[in-house]
């Protein structure tokens, strides 16, 4: 649990708050990833690399 991001749904169209998440790095970029609260799928958002690293 990290602190609050807000993430955009893509397929619900809608933006909702979390601090429910995980870090990813790829290709030398760094994401906060969290499940969507409208369905299945995962919704990801691009975070800079102090902060990956402050929430990891």
């Amino acid at each position: 649990m990290g602190e609050e991001l807000e993430f955009y749904d893509v397929k619900s169209k809608a933006k909702f708050k979390s601090s429910d998440y995980r870090i990813e790095e790829r290709n030398g970029r760094f994401f906060a990833v969290t499940k969507s609260q409208s369905g299945p799928h995962e919704c990801w958002r691009v975070v800079n690399k102090e902060f990956a690293a402050k929430n990891k």
